[in-house]
């Protein structure tokens, strides 16, 4: 069985060039597989759905995500492969390699559980940064997600793991 350590962890996505931002703070569950590549295991915190009245003002409706989506990190110096998966209507993953092409693939599931379809884009990875010694504690992806030959944006995928 492999050592773990649960873990107080900050992942962040944003957006460079849009109005793109989203973060969670959780704990997760750290798998060291070598002295080079980890593995980390979260669930994302319940998500409450949001209303707007008339005026725009706000009220969280006691509807939630029923089962928990699980957000899995693999990481190395050289590659990062993000997963989210649940029972939700939405999957994906993306697979971020310095300095190449990688992809970003999203599934849609129909409210019968079936797939419904899957959507796939490219992404470049301009940089990687990883520091862990001998745990990590900071992961950092830059990206420009494309779809054929129109650029989606620049993004900052940000990991602050806590001890």
């Amino acid at each position: 069985m492999q050592p773990h350590h649960r873990k107080p962890v900050c992942l962040l996505l944003t957006s460079t060039d849009l109005p793109v931002w989203s973060g969670i703070e959780t704990v997760g569950t750290l798998y060291q597989k070598d002295q080079e590549q980890f593995h980390l295991l979260m669930t994302e915190p319940t998500v409450r759905d949001r209303e707007y009245l008339s005026g725009s003002h706000e009220v969280t409706t006691a509807t939630s995500i029923i089962t928990p989506r699980l957000l899995w990190l693999e990481f190395s110096p050289y590659q990062v492969t993000l997963t989210m998966q649940g029972q939700g209507q939405f999957s994906y993953r993306h697979l971020w390699r310095q300095g190449l092409y990688g992809s970003s693939r999203y599934w849609l599931q129909s409210d019968t559980g079936k797939p419904d379809g899957q959507l796939q884009l490219r992404n470049f990875t301009r940089s990687l940064t990883l520091e862990a010694r001998p745990l990590p504690t900071f992961l950092r992806v830059e990206y420009e997600l494309w779809a054929a030959k129109m650029q989606l944006g620049h993004y900052v995928l940000k990991l602050d793991i806590h001890h």
